[in-house]
């Protein structure tokens, strides 16, 4: 790990006194609640994520960028500030630098968290669901910068899948491709994110805690220079939308953002919106569940690597 340095990124001492103890920590991103979900939930949910990584006996480090300073573990004041603005920006990685420099406010996509979280020695990520390949991206090259950071930091990021808006297929080969591995959390189906399965399977899962951190210490071990793991945690059956209405009204997203020229990043807000207003609201709740969910295994997982001790794949 490299030391952070503190007029660029900022640790609440909480977050500084787990990681120099050794204990749990887990990051959570802020782009989710400030661009994700609408108000006052959003604000709600962050807290309540912070609760339940609490609850699973580690400690919360919510990022985002507060006057051009990176902050891993905002104050309750500094999440409020963020998720209440309208002006906020959405900064992946490469938007880091630009951002801090201009001295403004920002929320954190995966990309950005998983950077700033490696920095800071975080080996665990929890966040809904995971950046991937558009649909399309044939002719866009529309790639998340989720998927480079996944395979360049080593964290393990615990989400539902990838949103189901993309193109979940492409983004399981590409993550193949970047020699991430994916595991099913008790389950060989891949996460739908809003539905419990995506139609897509898996080579690997892990069935408990153990198992989970023992891969991940294997994986860094290997080669110090590795990158991350994605781990992930479908939303329960009873929970889900119904794969059916949710596939039909995804269908009809993406037809009217076609037919209203919608391209490029606007697409995913545009849809997960569509998804909100034609299921009354059903589609927040369900990703409101799977959000608190994955911070809970989060902590969990974190829990049992920092068991195991230190681990040598991190810089």
């Amino acid at each position: 790990m490299i030391e952070p340095d503190p007029a660029l990124l900022r640790l609440h001492p909480e977050v500084e006194a787990a990681l120099a103890a050794g204990a749990p920590v887990v990051a959570l991103e802020t782009t989710l609640l400030a661009h994700g979900l609408p108000r006052p939930l959003n604000l709600q949910v962050g807290r309540e994520s912070e609760a339940a990584v609490r609850a699973a006996g580690a400690t919360p480090a919510t990022i985002g960028i507060v006057d051009g300073v990176a902050v891993v573990g905002l104050t309750d004041a500094e999440l409020e500030r963020l998720a209440g603005s309208e002006s906020v920006a959405k900064l992946s990685d490469r938007d880091l630098a630009a951002a801090m420099v201009s001295g403004g406010d920002g929320a954190t996509t995966v990309a950005a968290t998983l950077t700033l979280a490696a920095r800071a020695g975080i080996r665990v990520i929890a966040t809904g669901g995971l950046g991937g390949v558009h649909r399309g991206a044939v002719r866009s090259w529309d790639v998340s910068a989720d998927l480079a950071a996944l395979r360049r930091e080593p964290v393990l990021v615990v989400a539902a899948g990838v949103k189901s808006v993309l193109d979940v297929g492409a983004t399981l080969e590409q993550l193949e491709t970047l020699g991430v591995p994916v595991l099913g959390y008790r389950t060989r189906h891949f996460a739908g994110f809003l539905t419990s399965d995506s139609g897509w399977e898996l080579g690997w899962s892990v069935e408990d805690l153990a198992q989970a951190a023992a891969v991940a210490r294997v994986h860094w071990a290997l080669d110090p220079g590795r990158g991350g793991i994605l781990l992930a945690n479908p939303v329960g059956d009873s929970a889900q939308l119904d794969p059916a209405w949710h596939d039909r009204l995804l269908d009809q997203g993406l037809a009217l953002a076609d037919s209203q020229g919608i391209r490029g990043p606007a697409v995913t807000p545009f849809l997960l919106s569509h998804l909100e207003r034609s299921t009354r609201g059903e589609s927040v709740k369900v990703n409101r569940l799977l959000v608190l969910a994955n911070a809970r295994l989060g902590a969990l997982v974190a829990g049992a690597l920092a068991e195991a001790g230190p681990s040598s794949g991190h810089r």
